[in-house]
């Protein structure tokens, strides 16, 4: 086992890593954070232990030498172990209960190996590096590749809240902890809104307060937001001095929020540094990304998480986010959207509908266009931009389709699964997205949804972001509101404590009241992107002719370059906004070039 460590409490000598108990029997790795290690260190030595170093690492290795694998009930934070212990013979794996922290392994006839990053598996004689024809399919329509699975054959993202024991050359994954079920008979029901938000306030403040231990300099990201003005709010409360606090600005209006940041943290007292980048400083990013990212990743607010963790560590350590806001609190228009979407047509037959749509499919999409019929109020908005011809068959998929899966995978996905058949001649399988589903066919379609981020894009995508590009800086980027204490709590608060009066986040805005005037944060969500849709027609059109080439894709056979092709005029003409895909394949090939 090996190491590199971030050394965040116990700078000393100490700390390091890998971690031996007394007599060198077990052995223990590990990344993150176990914030409450004190009051387990406390239990520890009242039943007999004693301890050589301030470490949590320490404090996690001698809680799994008292109570075994049941001490993961006890850890609140975000990590990923590994605990070899030579007395029984067993190697033992765990994963944070949201999955803030990564843990990939390789597993093939009864060999296996473990790491943090994909990329440290790879140069191991043993690991065969085949490419997963089904990872493919997944990645280009999630943008992402979703656990379990990763790029490569016979390896694998242990899943969040669960620990896997390798022993006699098998290995077994367990789920330790779930979601709260958050159906009707677990609800907060009875308790008034005022009461609500006073508990929630205690709730998060604790939180961010377990977060803030540290032996070195720590501050946040602060986006002027929502959900990072709340949590920068409760850490300049506990506070005794002013909190850091971290911002980059775009000079492209419509990708800027420095200026909102800004004006929170003036209000709030914060000693407060805001960066703007110019185009060319932000593109020369691009060529890292295959680098810290390791698998095809293709959401293009790494660029934007990347240089505001570089400006935050120039000054601190360890930083705070809003990171897991969204997904309990409604944020996300998405929602809401994907709920009325369901119910507009549902009282219609299914047949009629059917009907209707074999109709509509008839008409020539060149004709229809003409009749300048308002379908940006049927079509999602990311398909808006889009050429007339496919958002007319968007609409009429729309109409035939009523379950809330597919009109959400159309919300999500920039690649449909007819697209994806067209690009790669596959279909796309089924996986976690649709296991989550079904297992919450019980909940309201408001949860539901929430839920399936929650266990999905959540951890893949927005944590997976954070924690790579934090990392390549050296930063540690912790998030108080996906303690899961907090999670559990908001799975039990109704939807209208979460949407409420046509928008998301109603109790958060609420308890923010507190702490700031709601003309500071009240306006429409920017989220944090790059104008990437810009940069291809300028700054990245002679990067996209160089690696979507005809020739090269033609050589390498995965993708049908025609249609590729195609997708590139019509973006450079201003026909339609293909960024999303053209991103997807841009990083893919990137990837590629680097690590097969």
């Amino acid at each position: 086992m090996g190491h590199s460590r971030l050394s965040i409490i116990d700078l000393s000598p100490l700390g390091r890593q890998p971690m031996g108990n007394d007599d060198g029997k077990v052995q223990i790795v590990f990344n993150g954070e176990v914030y409450n290690f004190r009051e387990i260190r406390k239990s520890l030595e009242e039943l007999g232990h004693s301890f050589h170093s301030s470490t949590d690492t320490e404090v996690i290795l001698k809680a799994y030498l008292q109570w075994g694998i049941e001490c993961l009930q006890r850890f609140v934070g975000m990590f990923a172990l590994a605990v070899w212990d030579s007395r029984n013979q067993l190697l033992f794996l765990a994963r944070d209960r949201l999955g803030k922290k990564p843990l990939y392994y390789y597993f093939s006839s009864g060999n296996l190996l473990f790491a943090s990053e994909l990329k440290a598996l790879i140069p191991f004689r043993l690991f065969e590096k085949h490419l997963d024809p089904d990872a493919i399919s997944l990645y280009f329509h999630y943008l992402y590749v979703p656990a379990p699975k990763t790029i490569f054959k016979n390896t694998f993202k242990l899943l969040p809240g669960h620990y896997a024991v390798f022993n006699d050359q098998n290995i077994q994954t367990h789920c330790y902890w779930e979601l709260p079920p958050g159906d009707i008979n677990s609800k907060i029901s009875d308790q008034s809104e005022d009461d609500t938000i006073e508990e929630m306030d205690h709730i998060l403040t604790q939180a961010v307060s377990d977060r803030l231990v540290s032996d070195v300099p720590l501050g946040a990201l602060l986006s002027g937001g929502i959900d990072s003005s709340a949590v920068v709010a409760l850490m300049q409360k506990v506070n005794t001095s002013p909190v850091r606090t971290f911002n980059i600005g775009f000079h492209e209006p419509a990708y800027n929020e420095a200026p909102w940041a800004s004006k929170v943290a003036k209000y709030l007292g914060t000693d407060h540094t805001e960066l703007y980048v110019t185009p060319a400083e932000t593109i020369e990013i691009i060529p890292k990304l295959p680098e810290i990212y390791d698998e095809p990743f293709a959401d293009s607010s790494a660029i934007p998480t990347f240089l505001v963790s570089r400006l935050a560590r120039s000054q601190v350590t360890v930083a705070l986010s809003g990171d897991g806001g969204d997904e309990q609190f409604a944020g996300y228009d998405r929602y809401w959207k994907t709920r009325v979407r369901a119910t507009r047509f549902a009282h219609i037959p299914t047949s009629l509908r059917k009907a209707l749509a074999i109709i509509l499919g008839s008409m020539p999409a060149h004709w229809v266009e003409k009749c300048h019929l308002p379908w940006r109020h049927f079509v999602p908005r990311r398909f808006r931009e889009d050429t007339f011809t496919n958002r007319w068959q968007t609409l009429i998929n729309l109409i035939s389709e009523t379950g809330i899966q597919e009109l959400y995978r159309m919300a999500i996905c920039p690649w449909s699964a007819d697209r994806i058949h067209f690009l790669l001649g596959r279909i796309v399988p089924q996986g976690q997205f649709e296991e989550t589903f079904l297992k919450t066919k019980e909940l309201s379609p408001l949860s539901r949804l929430m839920r399936v981020d929650l266990i999905t894009y959540l951890p893949d995508d927005i944590l997976t972001k954070v924690d790579r590009a934090s990392m390549a800086t050296s930063l540690e980027v912790r998030a108080p509101l996906l303690d899961h204490r907090v999670v559990e709590y908001t799975s039990r608060l109704p939807d209208s404590f979460k949407y409420k009066n046509g928008s998301g986040k109603y109790l958060l805005k609420k308890l923010l009241t507190r702490y700031l005037p709601s003309e500071l944060f009240e306006r429409p969500k920017m989220g944090f992107s790059a104008p990437i849709d810009q940069w291809f027609r300028v700054e990245l059109k002679e990067l996209l002719f160089d690696y979507l080439s005809p020739a090269r894709l033609s050589s390498e056979g995965l993708f049908d370059h025609i249609f590729v092709d195609k997708m590139i005029s019509e973006h450079l003409s201003g026909r339609a906004d293909h960024k999303h895909r053209l991103w997807s394949l841009l990083m893919w090939e990137m990837w590629r070039d680097r690590w097969l």
